[in-house]
């Protein structure tokens, strides 16, 4: 081993404590980003190995009835490899355990041999037996929510035939990885599920016999899938097409790669500001290190080693440190990664988890964390290779010190000496403190970049299911409703107040850009289901003309007073012209709204609705329950509560579990960051409070010296930090925006309280460790050092 070698190993030794601190904010960063890759990895992995088992659709469609003898025409379609026709029907269903009516989704299935598309996964149980029409496979979170087993029974009411239906099986589909309810922000197990039934059961409970509502394709490799949907629309159209769409749009699939995208953003944003921090703390160790050394640098130039050969030791150093944050780093981030590609198998649904990251990953997260401490240690180890033999021998030039203005003042006179003297040394230094106490802003900041997506999942909730909506429950009808019937609806029991709504399936065009989006219909009087941004501030839906979300304007290019070809795909398909006369901010998805009786005119089905939002008397709550199982005209019930408690147990448990992450690494952030500044201002005042402890001051103004000046640079960091975690969690709305949801920056008073109450307990642990080294300062070995 050379000489230099024993020196570094030396010095590894002496500043175990420093190095250790460093090296496990780099694993914060290493494994915040190995997490991120490899839960990126293993997702993409298992959906692509998941969806080829299966034979999962690349194209759907549905439609209102047709002929089976279509599906050898679609067939024929250029690009077609294989087309599967299914009947997909909704139901309520009456569960013993269960008070509500629950939603249900009907699927057939062939009643002999296995799915050509789509197919099923069974956990337990069997497929559907021919003849056995009162047979039913159900979706596996739907089976645990109830805890239903193959042989159980319940009650189904299909198209007003109330039925009871056995459970033989237990099964996972790629369609539904994500089973949402149509209509709904979140899945919801207890109250919605998705049922496989056999083809001829369902054709008879519906009337389809010799007929289909849904179909799937998959296309040979190569073919355009734009062309195909183009094809299959006008095959579809006089069949009551809904218009067709791709695997990208399928509800289940476009949730799932909405949350690969956020992971995505994710593996850029948040392990960059750790080691940017790291970059920071390397650059302050190594710079300390090299003033301290700078006679040692001398003589090695003396004894004939080479500015290279210097420069190799102090970067060896480095890597040393940085190797070791890779190393804690890896092994963190791979059962982080492990473990929340696991949370989101469960949470998608997924029947088997491929969690097999490469080396890639490791590689990169290694490159960058170790690029990111040699960035900060450059200007240093530059410094220690640059300087001369003859200057280094020499102590570094005193600094020049004169009396200012302040230390005249009157608040000087009332200063003790002890107090006067941090004064002075920040004064003195003002951007060594300015960077000492930036290192400990940013701590704060990702402490409250942390906590405030407990504040955005609160105005989340608040701005779409409290202030926009204000009925109990949402009823869906099977079909067109005239606007009459909502007096039936209002003499249900325990309905107080009842507002009509619709939707319409289209697809919106402006130039060369489309989207498919729901028009949804609202009374311009309506109370129970107001429009309002995402600032809380109600906005009026116009007479006539559209109402667009800012986000789905900005995906067609559109602004007030464009107009736009709405191709509507359902009832007569009519063309429609229609002006964009109002924008406003969401929170969620990308709506598009008009005027309920606009709408009627503009499709001309006369005054009808598709749904009702209702307000319920609680005390008969429990009667209008029961009545709603019996009505064979809605197909769907919504309650507003549930979907407040949904949306927190799924999304709102999500989030506060990264959210524990995060502030455990960001206060691993503050340890180290608080750390390294109290023990290089220690190592840099060693032998001046050794000094003054000789000269007589106590163990307490010692300690007061050199922790006050640590102790007035984390408060003057506390609001630099707030307003560097205010830019950061700015950056994170922007950052994670989807189609799906955007995280509206709200950041509570509290938040910020919360973030410096962590950093100042941190601040308070690392300040009683250097006290305690201190109080333990050898003088006599102190005083011998050189200046």
């Amino acid at each position: 081993m050379s000489s230099l070698d024993r020196k570094l190993l030396r010095e590894l030794w002496r500043l175990r404590a420093q190095v250790l601190a460093i090296a496990l904010v780099i694993a914060s960063g290493n494994a915040l980003l190995i997490m991120a890759l490899t839960t990126i990895e293993a997702l993409e992995e298992t959906t692509v190995a998941y969806y080829e088992r299966t034979r999962f659709g690349e194209v759907f469609a549905d439609v209102t009835r047709a002929p089976e003898s279509l599906s050898r025409e679609l067939a024929e379609i250029p690009g077609v490899q294989r087309v599967s026709t299914r009947i997909i029907e909704g139901a309520l269903l009456d569960l013993p355990d269960f008070d509500e009516p629950v939603v249900a989704q009907l699927v057939s299935l062939p009643e002999r041999g296995v799915e050509p598309m789509n197919a099923l996964t069974l956990r337990s149980g069997r497929r559907v037996a021919p003849d056995r029409p009162d047979e039913a496979v159900i979706g596996e979170a739907f089976a645990e929510a109830h805890g239903l087993v193959p042989g159980d029974h319940f009650d189904a009411v299909l198209r007003g035939q109330r039925r009871t239906l056995e459970v033989v099986g237990i099964a996972l589909s790629p369609e539904y990885v994500y089973a949402i309810a149509p209509g709904g922000l979140m899945p919801d197990d207890a109250r919605f599920g998705v049922l496989w039934m056999g083809r001829e059961a369902l054709a008879a409970a519906f009337d389809f016999d010799g007929a289909f509502n849904a179909v799937s394709l998959t296309l040979m490799p190569g073919a355009s899938t734009r062309e195909v949907v183009a094809r299959l629309d006008a095959r579809l159209a006089r069949y009551g097409g809904t218009g067709a769409y791709p695997r990208d749009e399928q509800v289940s699939n476009w949730f799932l790669q909405n949350e690969i995208a956020q992971q995505k953003n994710m593996a850029q944003l948040l392990p960059s500001v750790f080691l940017a921090v790291s970059a920071f703390l390397t650059h302050l160790v190594m710079g300390r290190m090299i003033d301290t050394e700078r006679r040692e640098i001398g003589l090695l130039k003396a004894f004939g080693y080479s500015r290279l050969a210097i420069a190799w030791h102090y970067v060896k150093l480095v890597l040393v440190i940085g190797g070791l944050g890779v190393v804690i780093g890896a092994l963190l981030g791979a059962w982080l990664g492990h473990w929340n590609t696991r949370l989101y198998a469960e949470f998608y649904h997924f029947p088997f988890l491929l969690y097999r990251p490469g080396p890639e990953s490791f590689l990169l997260a290694t490159l960058v964390s170790l690029g990111a401490a040699l960035a900060g240690a450059l200007w240093a180890v530059r410094r220690a290779a640059a300087l001369p033999p003859a200057e280094a021998m020499l102590p570094p030039s005193p600094p020049v010190y004169r009396r200012s203005r302040l230390s005249r003042s009157a608040l000087a006179r009332h200063l003790d000496e002890p107090t006067r003297m941090i004064a002075r040394r920040l004064l003195r230094w003002p951007l060594r403190a300015l960077l000492a106490s930036a290192g400990l802003a940013m701590s704060v900041a990702v402490l409250v970049m942390a906590l405030q997506w407990l504040d955005a999942i609160d105005a989340l909730v608040d701005s779409v299911l409290v202030e926009s909506q204000h009925q109990d429950a949402t009823l869906g009808f099977h079909d067109l409703t005239p606007l009459g019937e909502l007096a039936g609806v209002e003499r249900l029991p325990g309905v107080l107040a009842a507002e009509p709504l619709r939707g319409v399936a289209a697809r919106l065009h402006h130039g060369s850009l489309r989207e498919r989006e729901a028009i949804v219909g609202l009374p311009r009087d309506g109370v129970l289901s107001p429009v309002h941004d995402a600032q809380g501030r109600p906005v009026t839906v116009p007479p006539d003309g559209l109402l667009l979300s800012q986000q789905l304007a900005g995906m067609l290019e559109v602004e007030i007073g464009d107009v736009l070809i709405v191709e509507v795909l359902e009832g007569r398909r009519p063309r429609l012209a229609l002006p964009v006369v109002r924008l406003f901010d969401t929170d969620v998805g990308k709506p598009a709204y008009m005027a309920l009786d606009a709408l009627n005119r503009r499709m001309g089905d006369g005054r009808v609705m598709r749904g009702a939002r209702i307000v319920v008397d609680p005390a008969r709550r429990a009667e209008l329950l029961a009545r709603l199982k019996t009505l064979p005209a809605v197909s769907g019930v919504q309650f507003r509560q549930a979907a407040i408690d949904t949306f927190h147990d799924t999304l709102g448990q999500t989030l506060f579990i990264f959210a524990g992450f995060f502030i455990a690494f960001a206060s691993v952030l503050s340890v180290g960051v608080t750390y390294n500044t109290i023990r290089i201002a220690l190592a840099e005042r060693a032998r001046e409070l050794a000094t003054l402890r000789v000269l007589g001051f106590s163990r307490w103004e010692i300690s007061y010296i050199l922790l006050g000046e640590a102790g007035l640079l984390t408060w003057l960091a506390m609001p630099l930090g707030c307003l560097l975690g205010f830019a950061l969690a700015w950056y994170l709305s922007s950052a994670f925006a989807t189609e799906l949801f955007r995280v509206p920056l709200v950041i509570h008073p509290a938040t910020y309280a919360r973030a410096v109450l962590i950093a100042l307990a941190s601040a308070g642990v690392c300040a009683a460790v250097v006290r305690r080294r201190l109080d333990r300062l050898d003088l006599i070995a102190v005083l011998k050092t050189r200046e």
